[in-house]
C-alpha cells in the first residue's frame, strides 16, 4: 500500500500491518520514528470504503507528530453530516431512481454531492495540530500555482469560493481526544445538474433540530480553465502539502479493501452502509402533511402526522373524510405504522400486507390503495 522508497518504510518478515500505529497497538510499527506523515491516495471510489479509511486511520494511526493527507474521490454519492437529517436534505427518490448512494459521515457540517469529477482531501493531525486555515492555504496555494492570478481564497465559514462568489469547497472536521481530521471538498468537474437537483430536500412538513445546510452557488474549476481537472489538482494539493511539512513528493496508494493493512477496514465500512447508521442516526423530527389524493371522480383531503425517532416511526396519525375512507381504515394503517421504519420499501411492504386483509369491498379497497401509496410517497 505504501511506496516503501518514499516512506522510510522497514520491510519486515512479519505480515503487519503497512500504516504507523498507536503506541497501544500490539503489532509493529513499520514507519521509523522520523518520519514526519505521509500522502494517500485511495485505489477505491465507493464513498462507504473511503469514509471508513477516515475512521480507520484517526482512530488506529499515531498522529502526534505526523501529518497525514488523504486524497479520495467517490462515484456519485450524496454525503450528509452526522447530524443532518437526510429527508430535509435531498431528495431520497431521485437518489433511489439515478442509483446515488448516500451517506452519513462522522463529521458535522452540510450536505455535498460527491462525483468522479469532485476531489475529497482529509488532513489528519494531533488534536493540538488542528489547523483548517493551514490546510485550506495549502489546497489555494496548490490552485494558484497552478494558474497564478486565479482568484480563490478561504472564508471565515472555511469554505473556498472562487470569483468572490462561487464555493469551490466545503468543510467540516472531527475532533477527538487526540487525533482530529479535518475534510473538504474540491469541485473540479462535478456534473453540476445533478448536484442541484438530488440537494433538495423533496419531504416536505418535516420539523427538526437536525443541522441544516447552507446553499451557495458552486462553479466548476474546469469552467474557468479546462486544464485545471482533479488530475492535475491532485498532484499540485500533494506537493504543495508535501513541501509545506518537509515530506519527499510521493503518493502512496491504499486500498481501502485490504484487511491485511487495515485490519477491521470491513467492519468499519459496513458499519457505514447499515440503515442504523445513514437513516437511524437522525435526531428526532416530526412531519404533518396535507395533499389531496383522487379516486376516479372522488377526491379527498388527507392528513398525515408523525413523530420519527431514530428512524421508526413512534406515533401515527392520518385522517381524511369519512365519507371516503372509515375512520376505522386509516385508524388501523396509523397503527401498524408505529414501530416501523420511516422508509418507502417497509411502508410498501407492509401495506401491502394490510391490503390483502382489506374487505372485500372493491371501492374500499381501492381507496385504501390509494391512501397507502400516498403515506408511502412522503418519505
Amino acid at each position: 500500500m505504501i511506496m516503501r522508497t518514499a516512506l522510510r518504510v522497514r520491510v519486515l518478515k512479519t505480515h503487519t500491518p503497512s500504516l504507523f500505529w498507536r503506541p497501544h497497538s500490539t503489532s509493529t510499527p513499520l514507519i521509523e520514528e522520523g518520519c514526519g506523515g505521509l500522502v494517500l491516495k485511495s485505489l477505491s471510489t465507493d464513498v462507504y470504503e473511503n469514509l471508513a479509511v477516515e475512521d480507520w486511520i484517526h482512530d488506529n494511526v499515531e498522529l502526534q507528530n505526523r501529518n497525514v493527507l488523504f486524497i479520495w474521490r467517490n462515484s456519485p454519492a450524496v454525503v450528509i453530516g452526522r447530524h443532518q437529517n437526510p429527508w430535509q436534505e435531498c431528495n431520497l427518490r431521485l437518489l433511489r431512481e439515478k442509483g446515488i448512494g448516500l451517506a452519513r459521515r462522522r463529521s458535522g457540517g452540510g450536505t455535498v454531492y460527491h462525483d468522479l469529477g469532485n476531489v475529497n482531501l482529509t488532513f489528519f493531525t494531533s488534536r493540538k495540530g488542528y489547523d483548517r486555515a493551514r490546510n485550506l492555504g495549502i489546497v489555494t496555494r496548490a490552485l494558484k500555482a497552478l494558474r497564478p492570478g486565479l482568484d480563490v481564497h478561504a472564508t471565515e465559514r472555511y469554505d473556498i469560493l472562487l470569483n468572490g462568489r462561487f464555493k469551490i469547497s466545503g468543510t467540516a472536521a472531527r475532533l477527538g481526544r487526540a487525533s482530529a481530521y479535518h475534510h473538504c471538498t474540491l469541485l473540479c468537474g462535478t456534473d453540476t445538474t445533478v448536484l442541484a437537483a438530488v440537494l433538495k430536500g423533496a419531504c416536505q412538513g418535516i420539523k427538526s433540530n437536525a443541522t441544516p445546510s447552507v446553499p451557495s452557488p458552486v462553479l466548476n474549476l474546469t469552467d474557468i480553465d479546462p486544464s485545471l481537472d482533479c488530475g492535475a489538482v491532485t498532484e499540485a494539493v500533494a506537493a504543495e502539502y508535501a513541501a509545506h511539512h518537509g515530506l519527499e513528493p510521493r503518493v502512496a496508494p491504499v486500498d481501502p479493501r485490504d484487511e491485511s493493512s487495515l485490519p477491521g477496514i470491513g467492519g468499519l465500512t459496513r458499519a457505514l452502509q447499515a440503515w442504523e447508521w445513514v437513516y437511524g442516526k437522525t435526531p428526532r423530527f416530526s412531519v404533518g402533511t396535507s395533499s389531496e389524493v383522487c379516486y376516479k371522480k372522488s377526491n379527498a383531503a388527507v392528513t398525515l402526522n408523525m413523530e420519527v425517532k431514530d428512524g421508526a416511526i413512534v406515533s401515527c396519525a392520518i385522517g381524511t373524510h369519512r365519507d371516503w375512507v372509515p375512520p376505522a381504515v386509516c385508524d388501523q394503517l396509523a397503527s401498524q405504522l408505529v414501530g416501523s421504519r420511516f422508509c418507502p420499501s417497509e411502508t410498501a411492504v407492509l401495506t401491502a400486507a394490510l391490503l390483502r386483509t382489506c374487505p372485500g369491498d372493491g371501492e374500499l379497497r381501492d381507496k385504501w390503495g390509494v391512501l397507502c401509496e400516498n403515506v408511502a410517497a412522503v418519505m
